[in-house]
């Protein structure tokens, strides 16, 4: 039959469902040669901060970091890579394009996305790299986003991120501030971490989820150092929660269609407002 039922394609559907019951989803990299050049700039990048010569295995070298630089060391090699690789014009898009088809289908396709991409660092049994248990939207942010988040090797176990499902969410969000204020973190952490499931992203798959979700990381003891690229994708006409985290800004559009942009520069004739 030719006439069609839904809105959506199946398997946009399917996407959805997924992401509605998980609050995350992991797929396939859409552009696998534009992620290996990316960590190809990343090795090149850190090789270049670090004096030493271009491995023959990137993977291993990336890895196995923690053997040519110290916890001390660590973030300046991280502010080096982050502020050398969001120089360049191609980053953003190419970033874009590893789940492109997956961001559309979630979030839309006239799209803002955040100026710069985050870069991640953790090396094996380092405490000073955390991120604590949290949800973006506490602290301004839109909670109309996603988090597009793709790893530069294998990522599992305590090396991989963790998440509360959108039921477990459900449960703990209204106690959140009652929590809070009768233990703190280490109460809320006690509280939730049955319930928390721990996401294994291999290299050349991308992580999408929603960071309105309680979600981190906890201290690394795999004997792998886990790198990680993270950016926030929002719908271009979504509300904005803060002025520090607003369009123009924070966040700049990519994907803004013709007709919006004819709309928005629209002036109607004087005395013709209705």
């Amino acid at each position: 039959m030719a006439l069609v039922e839904s809105f959506q394609l199946p398997e946009e559907n399917s996407l959805t469902e997924e992401f509605l019951e998980q609050g995350y989803v992991v797929r396939g990299v859409e552009n696998i040669e534009a992620l290996d050049e990316i960590r190809h700039q990343v090795v090149v990048l850190a090789c270049d901060h670090l004096g030493c010569e271009m491995p023959d295995d990137e993977g291993e070298f990336l890895n196995h970091i923690y053997k040519v630089v110290n916890i001390e060391k660590l973030n300046d090699l991280r502010m080096a890579i982050y502020g050398a690789i969001n120089t360049h014009s191609w980053l953003r898009p190419t970033y874009y394009s590893l789940a492109r088809n997956v961001i559309d289908a979630l979030v839309g396709n006239e799209l803002a996305m955040q100026n710069k991409i985050n870069l991640s660092i953790q090396l094996p049994d380092d405490d000073s790299s955390l991120l604590g248990i949290h949800s973006d939207s506490f602290s301004g942010e839109t909670p109309f986003q996603v988090v597009e988040w793709v790893p530069l090797i294998d990522v599992y176990d305590t090396k991989a991120m963790f998440l509360l499902p959108p039921e477990a969410n459900r449960k703990y969000i209204p106690r959140f501030k009652a929590i809070l204020e009768k233990g703190g973190m280490d109460l809320l952490w006690t509280e939730v971490k049955d319930d928390l499931v721990w996401i294994e992203v291999p290299y050349g798959k991308v992580l999408i989820f929603s960071p309105n979700l309680l979600h981190g990381n906890i201290v690394n003891t795999t004997g792998e150092t886990r790198w990680s690229f993270n950016c926030r994708v929002t719908g271009l006409f979504t509300p904005y929660a803060s002025t520090a985290k607003s369009l123009g800004g924070f966040y700049l559009p990519i994907t803004t269609k013709v007709v919006s942009r004819v709309g928005m520069n629209y002036q109607a004739p004087e005395g013709l407002d209705g």
